[in-house]
């Protein structure tokens, strides 16, 4: 990825060049003037462009007509507060004008241009049965490279989640026909968490009220129509931000540090909370514990580090052989379990037997040379009437008659 930044200024241009490169992996290109910016953007293909507007070549902002005639992505970073050309070049379709007050200012413009980056995965369902409202909105956030999906009433948006499970922003105005914007929120917050999606109401109606009620609903923030371009975008990333921080929070909590699978924590409270659906449909579940063999000779041979690197390496291949029907969970050191949910101990000793033998034919690559690594794994099956700790020590039992029996085993408790 490159990023060029327009700017005469060198002290501007190396601060920009530190911060963006601070915040994201990419290449930071930078033209002191307009003649050197048209030479980059002909040699290069850019993500997006900073941009000053007065230039020792071009001093009336003819830069910014520029890139955007290359259908670039461009921030306007000024040193002049000028209301009047701000309104002008919003309208042009700027992504931001930012003027320089201050570090924060620059730092500001770095994770704008990261959150542009962010932006093209996240998905956007706008429901509003103005065309007017709904296209205006729509070009506000294609500008900050959203996927943004349309919705004319509140029926139709709900009909567009089932099939778009992944949009993380709704942005729905009040007044809708069929359903309103209160009711789907409400129907929306049946299905999605705010740790799942985040929601932005809309309205043009002068109720007071109407934010406080909003948010009551479930709402992360509100938006009085008419708005201006600026303050639509700082609600639209500070409620993206928030949503972000909470995922980040979710993934402390439940996730391991070191391998980024589940950790014994979540692993308990998502199978405790499975235990009564299973009873009562008479379904099945099985675990695996699994102990990576003599792994402690692993770290008093080549240190700790490349002990840490077998771990990642393993957890990646569990991951890449169950995780998308199962849930692998790091216990601690170099303890695993995996929960067969929907399987019999059978089905689950055949899974992880075949895991065993590809783990054994395949060495690990290390910083410290190949290392061929086996793991030994008891597998027990649901009894009703016992918790996930009774069917653990079940589990355990198993594994230590692998252990006991020479390792590189699967046995069933």
């Amino acid at each position: 990825m490159r990023i060029l930044v327009v700017e005469d200024s060198q002290v501007v241009s190396r601060v920009m060049r530190h911060l963006i490169t601070q915040e994201l992996d990419c290449v930071v290109d930078v033209a002191p003037d307009m003649a050197s910016a048209k030479k980059l953007l002909l040699d290069n293909d850019y993500f997006v462009a900073v941009t000053d507007l007065n230039l020792p070549d071009a001093q009336d902002g003819e830069i910014v007509k520029l890139v955007l005639a290359q259908q670039l992505p461009c921030i306007v970073l000024t040193g002049s507060w000028n209301p009047q050309e701000r309104s002008r070049l919003l309208q042009l379709g700027i992504v931001d004008y930012v003027l320089k007050e201050n570090r924060f200012s620059y730092e500001y413009t770095a994770k704008l241009v990261k959150r542009l980056q962010r932006n093209q995965s996240v998905k956007v369902l706008v429901a509003d049965d103005s065309l007017v409202s709904r296209k205006f909105i729509r070009s506000l956030l294609e500008q900050h490279l959203f996927q943004v999906i349309e919705a004319d009433d509140g029926l139709a948006a709900l009909d567009i989640l089932k099939d778009n499970a992944d949009i993380k922003l709704l942005i729905t105005d009040y007044n809708m026909p069929r359903l309103d914007g209160f009711g789907l929120i409400i129907k929306v917050r049946e299905q999605f968490s705010r740790e799942d999606m985040a929601i932005i109401g809309l309205s043009s109606d002068s109720d007071e009220s109407l934010s406080a009620r909003f948010i009551k609903n479930g709402a992360n923030d509100f938006l009085q129509k008419p708005f201006v371009h600026e303050e639509f975008h700082c609600r639209v990333l500070n409620t993206l931000d928030a949503l972000d921080m909470m995922a980040k929070l979710w993934e402390q909590a439940n996730l391991d540090y070191l391998t980024n699978v589940f950790n014994r924590r979540y692993f308990f409270s998502l199978y405790e909370d499975k235990l009564p659906a299973i009873v009562r449909n008479q379904g099945m579940l099985s675990l695996g514990l699994m102990d990576i063999d003599f792994f402690k000779k692993v770290n008093d041979t080549y240190g700790h580090d490349v002990g840490d690197e077998v771990l990642i390496e393993f957890a990646a291949r569990l991951k890449q052989s169950f995780s998308q029907h199962f849930t692998v969970a790091r216990f601690g050191g170099e303890e695993f379990v995996i929960g067969f949910k929907g399987l019999s101990v059978e089905k689950a000793f055949a899974l992880l037997d075949r895991f065993r033998m590809q783990l054994e034919s395949k060495p690990v690559t290390t910083s410290k040379g190949d290392l061929t690594i086996t793991v030994s794994t008891g597998v027990a099956s649901f009894i009703v009437g016992e918790s996930v700790d009774d069917m653990l020590q079940r589990a355990d039992v198993a594994l230590y008659e692998a252990k006991s029996s020479g390792r590189n085993l699967v046995c069933i408790a």
